[in-house]
């Protein structure tokens, strides 16, 4: 059975760039929205991180399904009186420059609020649009130490270190996506349109506030939630254990054949053993190694001790339990070939839905967006022509 969408109908111009703000739209362009991304003649620069193939990167791919790209020179007099024509249509606008540049552009929340009242504008930046970093410009890892995630995320030896994946602008997107969610929902039901502040550095607050309390409550004497609580390497890889409660704990300790860790004294309460966390973790580090990871679990998860095999990517995609669930999905993307597509809680799976099948390459739907906005064919060549606007170069096909 195919589902109405929930933001069909919806029209977002998207100026952003990167991953956070693209990632948000994106969301928006799966649940319905038909989302025009507005680009630089040389493409979101989020298209150039890590491998490039093409005019992609594994993250443009990951956040740009369902889109259709627009390629326009903002200062150009044919990509003003573009954006304007969309933007008079659009009930969604948003932004990830610097603050203050697309005011100087011309397409700020006031400009645009004044053409079109009704609308949902917001903006994504690192800081924030007011305060004295707000002009700062930032990446996802300086958000990361700014915010305290990398003294959380700490090394045993307390080392600071940077998650390897960039969770703040991934995190950030999915809250810009409920404030939009929301905002939209407010202006389908009463009509009035608002404005978002959007940011990084709130994001990854948002993302630690279990965290940021803790640290305020204990004087930043953050102890672990329970022990034990981590991976331990084993025979042939790593195994990480999870024994919260008291008959998790002797269980776990019994089943491996240390008694003695299961009977301290020191260890017979919640409070003791974080006390005690070293006797625990010198135990675990002496005994997981003298197995296997397959060995542990058949032996522990029986018992229902909490524990799992630490995987990497591939051992996830190719896992029975993935496959059986439809947990991820493959597609097919020029310049990349097949690629895994991990399917998003709330949306058909993307063998089902098209719209999570393709990212847009740098201007592919210039053309279509222009006819749609009435412009003749020979008005979209002239325009082509000035330099001010630019549409996808064909994409080579194999021979077959």
């Amino acid at each position: 059975m195919t589902m109405n969408q929930a933001f069909e109908g919806v029209t977002v111009l998207d100026f952003s760039q990167g991953v956070a703000g693209p990632h948000a739209t994106m969301l928006l362009a799966l649940h319905g929205a038909d989302v025009i991304k507005v680009e630089p003649l040389e493409g979101d620069w989020g298209r150039a991180l890590g491998d490039i193939r093409g005019d992609h990167c594994a993250h443009s791919v990951a956040f740009n399904r369902g889109k259709r790209s627009i390629a326009l020179d903002l200062k150009s007099k044919d990509g003003i009186e573009i954006v304007r024509n969309i933007a008079a249509k659009a009930d969604v606008i948003v932004e990830s420059f610097r603050p203050g540049v697309i005011s100087r552009l011309g397409f700020g929340y006031e400009a645009m609020k004044a053409a079109n009242p009704k609308v949902v504008y917001c903006s994504v930046s690192g800081f924030g649009q007011t305060g004295p970093f707000s002009k700062r410009p930032t990446v996802d890892g300086l958000i990361q130490a700014f915010s305290g995630m990398m003294v959380m995320n700490k090394m045993p030896d307390g080392t600071p270190w940077r998650q390897g994946m960039i969770a703040v602008d991934v995190t950030t997107g999915l809250y810009t996506f409920q404030a939009l969610s929301t905002a939209i929902m407010r202006q389908f039901r009463f009509r009035e349109g608002s404005y978002i502040d959007s940011s990084l550095m709130r994001a990854a607050a948002a993302y630690q506030g279990a965290k940021l309390m803790e640290w305020h409550d204990t004087g930043g004497n953050v102890k672990p939630l329970y022990m034990p609580a981590g991976s331990f390497k084993s025979k042939n890889g790593y195994i990480m254990l999870s024994a919260m409660r008291p008959h998790h704990f002797r269980t776990l300790f019994e089943l491996i054949g240390r008694q003695d860790v299961a009977d301290d004294p020191d260890l017979q309460t919640h409070e003791g053993r974080i006390a005690n966390a070293p006797k625990i973790v010198k135990a675990l580090n002496e005994t997981m190694p003298t197995r296997t990871t397959e060995d542990w679990i058949a032996l522990l998860q029986p018992k229902d001790v909490f524990c799992e095999r630490v995987n990497n990517y591939t051992d996830y995609l190719e896992h029975p339990h993935v496959a059986a669930t439809g947990a991820v999905d493959w597609i097919e993307q020029e310049g990349f070939g097949r690629l895994p597509v991990a399917n998003i809680p709330g949306l058909p799976p993307a063998r089902e839905h098209a719209a999570q099948r393709h990212a847009p390459h740098v201007g592919e739907h210039t053309r279509a967006v222009l006819g749609e906005l009435g412009y003749a064919a020979g008005d979209i060549e002239a325009m082509l022509g000035r330099g001010g606007v630019k549409t996808a170069k064909p994409v080579a096909k194999a021979a077959e």
